[in-house]
C-alpha cells in the first residue's frame, strides 16, 4: 500500500470536518439563489470580451465616455508586468488579446506613451504585430478601418444557398460557429468600415499577413486556393447582373436567417459572438440603431454587464440552468431536503425552462420531438444534451413520483437518445455534426467549429440514461461502448468542457459505475490509478490548461476547489471511500473553505474552447465542492457493486 492510498488512522475527525464543511456550503449556497429559484455564478472569461464591446460601440456609433472609462478600468487591472494580457489566469501572453486590448485603451483616451501601452505595443511587435493576430482579431479591425478586407478570408453569403446534404453548408458548422458565421458573411460582402480616430502603425498597422502560400497538396492550401477564387468573384463589377442578383437574393436569406433566430432577450444563442456580429450585420444591412431588433439586443447586451469596484465587464454567456441544475444535485447530495422550499423552488424553474420548440438540431433529426434544456435563460434555438442530463439528474434526485417531472424526464430522455450520433457519443448541441471540411477554412483560426461527440457530454447522458427505467438499453449500450473507447491508455478520459483529463474522468468513472460496470472493472481501476498518481502533495488536484497543448501537463497543476472535487466523484463512485487519496482530497477541501463556506478559485476550470476558450465559473468552486463532501459524509451504505 503505498503513501496515498494508506487511510487516515482515524478517520472520524475528518469526518466532522468534512460535515463541517458540508453544512457550511450548504448555507453558503443557499444564500445565493434568486428569488426565482435560480442559481447563476458570474461566467468569467477574458477581456477580449470588454475589447469587443468598445469596438462594437464604435462601430454603432454609441460609444459612450463613462462606459468606455468603465471598462478601461477592468482592462487595465488585467494587464501583466510586461505589458500583454493573457486569456486565462496564470497563462502565457496572448497576441490578440493583448492587440485587442490595446486598441480598446486606446479607443477609451490612453496615451500610448504611457510605460504600459509602451511595453504591449513593443511585445505586439516583437510577435509580428496585427499580421500575427488570429483572423478575427483582424476582422474586428477591418471594420474600424484599421485592416484590409482584401487581406481576410472571404466567406460569401451565397453559403446560405447550400442544402443541408452539401458540405460546408451552414449546418456543417457547431451552432456556435453557425451563428457566427452568417452574419460575418454579410459582413464580409458589404465590407463595413467606421474608422478609428487615430493609427495604429506601433503595432505593424499596413504590414502584410503573416504566413505564406500553403501546398495545395493539403486541404488548407486547397482552401486557400479557393479563398483566392472567392477574392475574384467579390471583385466582380457590383453591374454584373447575375452576380447582383445572386448577392442580393443571399443577403435577404442571411437577414431572414439572422432575425428569425433573435431570442426572447434580443440575443442570439445567449453567447457573445453571434450577438456583436449580428447587430453588426443588421446594421450594415441599414438596421439603424433605435430599431426594434438592434435595440432588443443592446439591452440584452447590457444584461450581460457586470458594473463593480472592479470596473465594467461582460460576461459571454450566462449560465443559469447548468448552475441551478449542479445547485440541486449538490443540495441533495448534502442531505438537504427536497421539500424544502429553495429545492421545490429550483425544480418549479428548472420544469419552466423546459424548451418545447424545435430549433436548428432539427435539420439532421426532423422526426424528433422537442424535451430538453438550454444553458441560458433564453435559448430555445439551441437546447444543449448535456444541461438536459444535469437538469433529468437534478429532477429525479429532488422530485421523485412528481407527475410534471416525469413527463418533462420522458420528452428529456426520448429527445436525447434521438440526440445520440451514429458513433454511439454524444455532441453538445447536434448529432453528427463531425465535418472535417469545416476546420479546414482559413477563417478557422480560433476554436472549434464542429461539435463531435464528447467523453465528459456522452458520460452525463449515460449517467442519466442509466438511471431512468423506460431509456432505450441498445442507446445506453452504444454509449458504453463508445465511452470505453475513448479512455486513454494512461487510464484517464479527456475534458472538453472542462479542464481537463480531470474533469473527463471525475465524469466518465459515475457514469460507468451508475451503468452498472462494477468497481473491479479495468476500466475503472485504471482511471482510479491515474487520479491517485496525479494527487498533489497538498491532497488536491489541479489540471492546468496547457494540457490542451502539451501533454506534459496532464493531470498536472495548482490544487483547485472544482478539480479536486471532480477527482473525488469518481474515487467515491469507484468505491475508495476510505482510501488514502479520498481522505487526503477531503482534508483540502475542509482545510481551504473559506470563512463563508466557500472557496477560491482564480483558476480556470471551465472550457468553451479548449486552450482558445477558457471560463471561470464562479459556481464551480461551491457546487461540485459540495457535491463530493455531501456524497463523503453520506456515503453509508451507497457503495457501488464491487
Amino acid at each position: 500500500m503505498t503513501a496515498l492510498e494508506a487511510p487516515v488512522a482515524d478517520s472520524a475527525p475528518l469526518h466532522a470536518a468534512a460535515d463541517r464543511a458540508r453544512r457550511a456550503a450548504v448555507d453558503r449556497l443557499l444564500a445565493l439563489q434568486s428569488g426565482e429559484g435560480w442559481w447563476k455564478g458570474e461566467l468569467e472569461t477574458n477581456v477580449t470580451m470588454d475589447a469587443e464591446d468598445l469596438l462594437l460601440r464604435h462601430f454603432l456609433g454609441i460609444l459612450d465616455g463613462e462606459v468606455a472609462r468603465r471598462t478601461a478600468r477592468w482592462i487595465r487591472s488585467n494587464q501583466r508586468e510586461d505589458g500583454t494580457w493573457a486569456t486565462f489566469y496564470g497563462g502565457p501572453p496572448d497576441l490578440s488579446a493583448t492587440v485587442e486590448a490595446y486598441v480598446a485603451l486606446r479607443l477609451a483616451g490612453a496615451d500610448p506613451a504611457e510605460p504600459s501601452m509602451r511595453r504591449a505595443a513593443e511585445w505586439c511587435r516583437s510577435q509580428g504585430g496585427i499580421g500575427a493576430s488570429r483572423v478575427f482579431t483582424r476582422i474586428w479591425l477591418a471594420l474600424v478601418g484599421r485592416w484590409s478586407w482584401e487581406d481576410l478570408p472571404v466567406v460569401p453569403p451565397e453559403i446560405m444557398f447550400l442544402p443541408p446534404s452539401v458540405p460546408l453548408n451552414i449546418y456543417d458548422f457547431a451552432c456556435w460557429a453557425r451563428q457566427t458565421i452568417v452574419p460575418l458573411t454579410v459582413l464580409m460582402a458589404l465590407r463595413p468600415a467606421r474608422e478609428l480616430p487615430f493609427g495604429l502603425f506601433e503595432l505593424g498597422e499596413g504590414q502584410a499577413p503573416v504566413g505564406g502560400r500553403p501546398d495545395l497538396r493539403t486541404t488548407g492550401g486547397r482552401f486557400e486556393a479557393l479563398d483566392r477564387l472567392l477574392h475574384r468573384y467579390e471583385r466582380l463589377p457590383g453591374a454584373f447582373l447575375p452576380r447582383r442578383l445572386l448577392r442580393d437574393a443571399a443577403l435577404r436569406r442571411a437577414e431572414e436567417w439572422i432575425v428569425r433566430r433573435q431570442e426572447a432577450d434580443g440575443l442570439w444563442g445567449g453567447i457573445q459572438p453571434p450577438v456583436v456580429y449580428s447587430v453588426m450585420a443588421l446594421h450594415a444591412l441599414g438596421y439603424p440603431v433605435d430599431h426594434p431588433v438592434v435595440r432588443s439586443a443592446l439591452d440584452g447586451i447590457e444584461s450581460f454587464t457586470i458594473d463593480d469596484a472592479k470596473g465594467r465587464r461582460l460576461e459571454a454567456c450566462q449560465s443559469p440552468v447548468w448552475d441551478t441544475a449542479l445547485a440541486v444535485v449538490a443540495l441533495c447530495d448534502a442531505g438537504v431536503d427536497p421539500a424544502e422550499p429553495p429545492v421545490s423552488r429550483a425544480v418549479r424553474w428548472l420544469l419552466g425552462e423546459e424548451v418545447a420548440v424545435a430549433g436548428d438540431w432539427a435539420v439532421r433529426r426532423p422526426g424528433l420531438a422537442p424535451g430538453g434544456w438550454a444553458f441560458e435563460f433564453h435559448n430555445d434555438n439551441y437546447p444543449d444534451i448535456d444541461d438536459t442530463a444535469e437538469v433529468v439528474l437534478a429532477l429525479r434526485a429532488a422530485a421523485p413520483g412528481d407527475p410534471a417531472v416525469e413527463a418533462a424526464c420522458r420528452r428529456a430522455v426520448a429527445w436525447v437518445e434521438g440526440m445520440q450520433s451514429r458513433s454511439g457519443g454524444w455532441g453538445a448541441f447536434d448529432a453528427d455534426n463531425t465535418s472535417r471540411l469545416a476546420a479546414s477554412l482559413p477563417f478557422c483560426d480560433f476554436g472549434e467549429v464542429t461539435d463531435p461527440p464528447s467523453a465528459d457530454v456522452t458520460a452525463h447522458v449515460i449517467e442519466m440514461l442509466a438511471g431512468e427505467p423506460g431509456a432505450d438499453p441498445a442507446v445506453l449500450e452504444r454509449g458504453l461502448r463508445w465511452l470505453s473507447g475513448e479512455q486513454e491508455a494512461d487510464g484517464s478520459w479527456f475534458g472538453r468542457w472542462g479542464v481537463n483529463h480531470v474533469y473527463g474522468t471525475g465524469a466518465a468513472v459515475p457514469a460507468l459505475v451508475a451503468a452498472g460496470v462494477p468497481t473491479s472493472d479495468p476500466r475503472i481501476r485504471r482511471a482510479v490509478s491515474w487520479l491517485e498518481s496525479c494527487q498533489n502533495d497538498d491532497g488536491g488536484w489541479g489540471e492546468d490548461l496547457r494540457s490542451y497543448v502539451d501533454p506534459a501537463w496532464r493531470g498536472r497543476g495548482a490544487s483547485t476547489p472544482s478539480q479536486t472535487a471532480w477527482a473525488l466523484l469518481a474515487l467515491l463512485a469507484a468505491g475508495a471511500h476510505a482510501s488514502g487519496a479520498v481522505e487526503r482530497g477531503i482534508q483540502w477541501l475542509a482545510a481551504n473553505q473559506l470563512p463563508d463556506g466557500g472557496w477560491d478559485e482564480p483558476w480556470f476550470t471551465g472550457t468553451g474552447f479548449p486552450w482558445d476558450f477558457t471560463i471561470n465559473y464562479h459556481l464551480y468552486r461551491l457546487v461540485w465542492p459540495l457535491m463530493a463532501l455531501g456524497r463523503y459524509v453520506n456515503a453509508g451504505g451507497r457503495r457501488p457493486p464491487e
